[in-house]
């Protein structure tokens, strides 16, 4: 069955003319499935509904991966020098501030699924166009238009994921957009490792790595097409009648009478936000003042601690540090993404168990730990032994992040913005991650050769860094685990308007 068996009070079905076509509330009747923002011609399982939605961070993942082994082979191609190679690596965070930036405000307008599938669109146009590029131009270009829709999906599929879940499980089920993430990174370095050295068809094999990205883009227009729309974002456009069944439809454990209480703590909160005439920038900046901080410092801290120098450029690690010819480096990476699926799979089965704050601090610890053993592995060791203690060091220090940083960041943002502004508040925490990202990217490399390509500066810095998220953590972090996010917007709004 597509929904469930009963029905809403007589009061609530006199106000969205539910007596009109009364069948249309059960049962997925035809009726139903034809109202906007219902999935539509056969009943979808949450399993469904919650993979797909969070298919955005596997391009997200994807299209950060891929580039690391393809890179190389493009320089060589097309004649590149290291500026030109690094610009085409950093220039999809440049479209993906902007997609991420501008996003926001248009899926609080027209809706996450909507939008969802212009993401999907973007990344199918963008992935098609750098696999056809023939110079340096034409992929930078193309790299934009993936940035867009990289950012895009960045900001809208934690902002979908949290305002699907049940608060008992919204971190494990939001985690899947990093456990997606992750899964990506890890295709996008086996996809390296397929093509490499096979030019198919005459084709070049780096067109072969970046062209595979149009499968998963594939699937998440699919996804686009069949996933409900978000149900608070029905409700706070007034349309009760499909909000309703949409929470239906992803609550089957619940009997119609706990699908209802949901739905008007849902309704109370819009209709006070309505009152208010809230949901503008004032907001933003006043009432949700905390929810801004947390969200921007958690996003910044996310990439400062280095995350995406291990993602982009790990093998130029290996290589230029330890001397690894590049199909080994490609290998270490592999190696490294494996680890960084399987931690965020075990982050995914016990998020729900342990305070958000307890979990950052923990990484926080490791990171920290892992970076500064790392720093002195390098600077005091014998570098040429020090290739293996590296790989371990760094898999401990991925293990850290995946199992708290690399999830949570993201569930977070989708938790505690107030939901008249969650698309865009969503969207400058995305932002400032994507900032960060770029930071770290651009500067990574000229680090590296500062230190005269000993590893142990960059990750020194990065340590810096971890040691500093812990009291940022304590003093401006608020604690989501097991509440509602109306519960969460009410603390927030309280914390905001006090000041």
């Amino acid at each position: 069955m597509l929904f469930g068996e009963g029905r809403r009070p007589a009061a609530r079905r006199q106000e969205t003319n539910e007596d009109e076509n009364p069948d249309a509330w059960h049962n997925g009747c035809p009726a139903a499935t034809r109202d906007k923002g219902v999935p539509v011609r056969f009943p979808l399982n949450n399993t469904f509904i919650f993979l797909f939605g969070a298919l955005g961070g596997m391009l997200f993942g994807f299209d950060t991966g891929i580039i690391s082994g393809a890179s190389p082979l493009i320089e060589s191609d097309f004649q590149l020098n290291a500026a030109q190679t690094g610009f085409i690596t950093s220039s999809v965070l440049i479209g993906s501030m902007i997609g991420a930036l501008t996003i926001g405000g248009l899926s609080d307008k027209y809706g996450r699924k909507k939008l969802l599938i212009v993401s999907s669109l973007l990344f199918l146009v963008g992935s098609a166009l750098s696999a056809t590029a023939t110079g340096f131009v034409w992929m930078v270009a193309a790299r934009i238009l993936l940035g867009l829709a990289v950012g895009a999906a960045s900001a809208l599929t934690p902002a979908y994921l949290a305002e699907l879940a049940p608060k008992e499980r919204r971190g494990s089920l939001s985690t899947l957009f990093q456990l997606m993430v992750t899964l990506g990174i890890l295709l996008a370095y086996l996809s390296n490792l397929g093509f490499l050295d096979r030019d198919l068809l005459g084709w070049d094999d780096w067109r072969w790595m970046l062209a595979s990205a149009l499968i998963p883009s594939a699937l998440l227009l699919l996804g686009g097409l069949l996933l409900p729309e978000s149900p608070r974002y029905l409700v706070k456009q007034g349309d009760m009648r499909n909000a309703f069944k949409v929470l239906q439809l992803i609550r089957k454990d619940m009997d119609a009478a706990e699908v209802t209480a949901e739905l008007d703590e849902i309704e109370r909160v819009a209709s006070s936000e309505r009152a208010q005439r809230q949901g503008g920038v004032k907001e933003l900046f006043t009432t949700a003042r905390p929810a801004i901080i947390a969200a921007v410092g958690i996003m910044l801290f996310q990439q400062l601690v280095g995350i995406n120098s291990v993602i982009y450029f790990l093998p130029q690690v290996f290589i230029k540090g330890f001397g690894f010819p590049e199909s080994q480096a490609i290998w270490v990476s592999v190696g490294i993404g494996v680890v960084n699926f399987l931690s965020t799979i075990v982050a995914t089965l016990f998020m729900d168990r342990f305070n958000r704050k307890t979990v950052l601090v923990f990484g926080s610890v490791v990171m920290a730990v892992s970076l500064v053993a790392l720093a002195l592995l390098n600077f005091l060791g014998d570098v040429s032994n020090a290739a293996v203690p590296t790989m371990v060091l760094i898999a401990v220090y991925i293990l850290g992040f995946a199992v708290s940083w690399g999830p949570l960041a993201w569930v977070m943002i989708g938790e505690i913005f107030p939901l008249s502004v969650r698309g865009i508040g969503t969207s400058i925490g995305s932002a400032a991650n994507w900032i960060g990202n770029f930071v770290v990217s651009q500067f990574f490399l000229m680090l590296l050769a500062a230190f005269g390509n000993n590893v142990g500066g960059p990750f020194a810095i990065f340590a810096v860094f971890a040691v500093l998220s812990i009291p940022f953590v304590l003093r401006f972090v608020p604690e989501t685990k097991g509440k509602s996010l109306e519960q969460i917007e009410a603390e927030l709004v309280g914390r905001g308007a006090s000041k």
